[in-house]
């Protein structure tokens, strides 16, 4: 991917938080001031352990949910600041890949009027248009036109969630969100869908943020990565320092997870196993939140929560003592 067209902002998001109230006077830091930039043309992958926020971050960012706070702008555009019209208008721009490809499409809608129900919201075509733009879009994911007038229930686990790819693209968007799309699929299957999304970003010039807990895969396919923790980013760097040098304790510790088909090397593996509980969402730690369960956790961690940093050009870290470990790794 061209430099160039990384420079080049498309959403820009800045101390963003998205809270629940859960009853009483509990509430819930889903998402607890995260600030990055995706740039036009990249895949920016986010990846963390369940329930660390990745899917309620991404909804936020389309306008799925309202943020609680902060600031995000498409294209320039604060989207806070949008009326209806232009919020119909983003929504065209911004798609999203549900994770569930069997939850995610109505079983009594054919897969013709499941791809065509945006698409009658967004464009005024015939109906022979429309007939033929299905066809292209479902040979586009590797369907072909004869499944149109087929139902969810016909299909596999990944032809539902080529469909699900086919609908989002039917707006002609420019970003979507992947919301763990092969988590829900067999391994054999992955991979198809994995290539199938890059070529598409190539295709049509698509920006991803393609959300995962799956390490291995968000290296294949991502440019930045981003590293989320109990709602907050931990570290955000290019894909290669990512899985190169990590700077904080939390990645380091996911990266060693990673499994390794070679038993002997699996073996040899100097795996960080964590200890302790994640913390609740609801009573979070004063300081770090990743103190708890951190092995060079300190009094300044447990009192005093770190702020994501710019260690060097573009590799944000939010740790301490990430100077340090940057230190130890040189």
């Amino acid at each position: 991917m061209e430099q160039e067209t990384l420079r080049e902002p498309l959403l820009e998001v800045e101390h963003l938080s998205k809270h629940f109230k859960m009853g009483g006077k509990s509430i819930l830091k889903a998402v607890d001031d995260v600030s990055l930039t995706i740039y036009k043309g990249e895949t920016l992958g986010l990846v963390g352990e369940s329930g660390c926020g990745k899917t309620t971050f991404g909804r936020t960012v389309i306008q799925l949910y309202r943020p609680t706070s902060g600031s995000i702008r498409f294209d320039g555009r604060e989207l806070g600041t949008l009326k209806r019209k232009e919020l119909v208008s983003f929504k065209k721009d911004a798609q999203i890949i549900f994770q569930d490809p069997y939850a995610s499409l109505d079983p009594r809608m054919t897969i013709a009027e499941i791809i065509a129900e945006g698409m009658k919201v967004h464009f005024k075509l015939s109906p022979a248009e429309t007939e033929r733009k299905i066809a292209s879009l479902l040979e586009k994911v590797g369907l072909g036109a004869d499944y149109a007038n087929r139902y969810a229930h016909e299909l596999s686990g990944g032809q539902r969630q080529r469909v699900g790819i086919a609908r989002a693209l039917a707006v002609k968007p420019r970003f979507i969100v992947c919301d763990e799309p092969i988590s829900a699929l067999d391994v054999s299957i992955q991979a198809q869908v994995i290539n199938l999304l890059i070529y598409l970003q190539r295709e049509f010039g698509l920006t991803y943020l393609f959300i995962s807990h799956d390490l291995s895969m968000v290296q294949y396919i991502s440019d930045r990565i981003g590293v989320m923790y109990l709602g907050s980013l931990m570290e955000l760097t290019d894909n290669q320092t990512l899985y190169s040098r990590p700077l904080h304790p939390y990645t380091q510790a996911l990266l060693s997870a990673i499994p390794v088909a070679d038993p002997d090397l699996g073996q040899a593996q100097n795996r960080i196993k964590l200890e302790g509980e994640i913390p609740s969402p609801i009573h979070q730690p004063k300081g770090c939140k990743f103190a708890p369960r951190c092995r060079f956790a300190s009094e300044k961690c447990q009192a005093e929560r770190p702020v994501l940093r710019e260690l060097e050009p573009g590799h944000f870290v939010a740790c301490h003592f990430a100077e340090q470990f940057q230190t130890e790794e040189a």
